[in-house]
């Protein structure tokens, strides 16, 4: 008979749409260009916020963008297209269609170092075979083009309403205790 062991202090919630893995789904691309969810900002405060909101809404989105962008600049240079597609194979198995946490010797790693160090070694990557030129180009419009995107994209539809100006963006610390509440009510 198979042993039952119970891991006491393990504590099960539900997902919320502030965790790390809610930031890391690619939304569908209707969603991303619904021309009904597009209107011009009220003030650059609203720009702003409107930015934030949806570059963390739709990073992976945006990422995929930034990285068709990014290879099209490259088209005339053969050994950085190939670099480029040997990146993209990291950025497909760690990234883009990840499901689960990269974990690096038994510890979980954050989607934004993720991102940060595959951008990196993708640029860095990219500059050693002699298009930093294009790379830079291909970053500036792939930038312009998200900031554009996101600036005038409404986020009334964009699923984490409220928490974002009360607690700054994205921030966990209004969320739900971690400990279980104990069987009294505090006065």
């Amino acid at each position: 008979m198979p042993s039952i062991t119970t891991t006491y202090g393990t504590i099960t919630s539900a997902p919320t749409p502030i965790s790390s893995h809610a930031k890391h789904t690619r939304r569908p691309w209707p969603e991303l260009f619904s021309l009904s969810s597009f209107s011009l900002p009220i003030s650059p405060g609203d720009a702003k916020t409107r930015i934030r909101l949806n570059v963390c809404f739709f990073r992976v989105n945006y990422v995929i963008i930034a990285l068709t962008i990014l290879f099209l600049t490259l088209l005339w240079h053969l050994t950085s297209m190939i670099v480029f597609l040997r990146t993209f194979i990291f950025w497909w198995f760690l990234y883009l269609f990840n499901d689960n946490p990269v974990v690096i010797f038994n510890r979980q790693v954050d989607d934004t170092v993720v991102l940060g160090a595959l951008s990196f070694a993708t640029v860095l990557l990219l500059v050693l075979t002699h298009v930093g030129v294009n790379v830079l180009v291909g970053l500036i419009i792939a930038v312009v083009v998200i900031g554009v995107h996101a600036a005038f994209r409404g986020t009334e539809d964009v699923g984490f309403h409220g928490e974002e100006e009360e607690n700054g963006l994205l921030s966990v610390v209004g969320s739900q205790p971690l400990r279980p509440a104990s069987g009294y009510n505090r006065i």
